[in-house]
């Protein structure tokens, strides 16, 4: 989704350091250390306006979360969200979701979401696919073994091509959802992008999947 540059971003982003964290090197390896908790870390890549994983914090305060998104419009939104809701379960990271390890030690997160992703639909641009090998193999380093990837989006080319790439990684395939909001899947939070695609009677792909855990 495109948006709009916002005035004032940068000193928003730039003002809120115990929110945005702009240099999350410092903090590799001592994740819980920062949310001060031992709880579960689960992150999102490209996190919309933020209010998936607000809402998500919101439902879920035995999770810690983070936010990454290289937009500083982006992350502006998801913190006026997270200001407003008083939540201490959630960091926004304003870097380069491509560069996960640079930020996060090996086995250090639980759970990755990936909602409405880029679909870079011409193949000569799959490898840029957040669900490709290059970027699962990255994924698998950063999460606990056996951690899962929960995946949703509009784009049924996008979801044919994930599901043989998750397939092919050797991957274990929990559940599919062809229609998720036709189905009896239940409290669903949904990004401001399916909300706008769904209501207009648009299917959303969902898969949850599973790293083997190697030995």
């Amino acid at each position: 989704m495109r948006i709009r540059k916002r005035h004032g971003a940068e000193e928003m982003v730039a003002n809120n350091p115990q929110f945005v964290i702009s240099d999350p090197k410092q903090w590799r390896g001592h994740w819980k250390e920062r949310f001060a908790n031992d709880h579960p870390i689960h992150i999102e890549i490209g996190m919309g306006k933020g209010q998936f994983i607000t809402e998500m914090a919101k439902a879920h305060s035995e999770i810690n979360y983070i936010g990454i998104d290289l937009q500083t419009t982006v992350v502006s939104f998801a913190l006026d969200k997270i200001k407003e809701a008083g939540l201490s379960n959630v960091q926004l990271l304003h870097v380069d979701g491509s560069a996960l390890t640079e930020y996060f030690a090996e086995n250090e997160i639980d759970l990755i979401y990936l909602n409405f992703s880029d679909p870079w639909p011409k193949k000569k641009h799959a490898k840029r696919r957040l669900t490709s090998h290059k970027f699962l193999a990255v994924d698998e380093k950063i999460l606990q073994p056996g951690g899962e990837i929960h995946f949703k989006t509009d784009n049924q080319g996008l979801f044919e091509y994930s599901l043989a790439s998750f397939s092919q990684y050797g991957m274990i395939i929990k559940e599919v959802w062809l229609d998720l909001h036709a189905s009896d899947f239940t409290n669903n939070i949904m990004t401001e992008y399916e909300e706008k695609f769904s209501q207009k009677g648009q299917p959303i792909y969902r898969v949850e999947v599973k790293f083997p855990e190697r030995r």
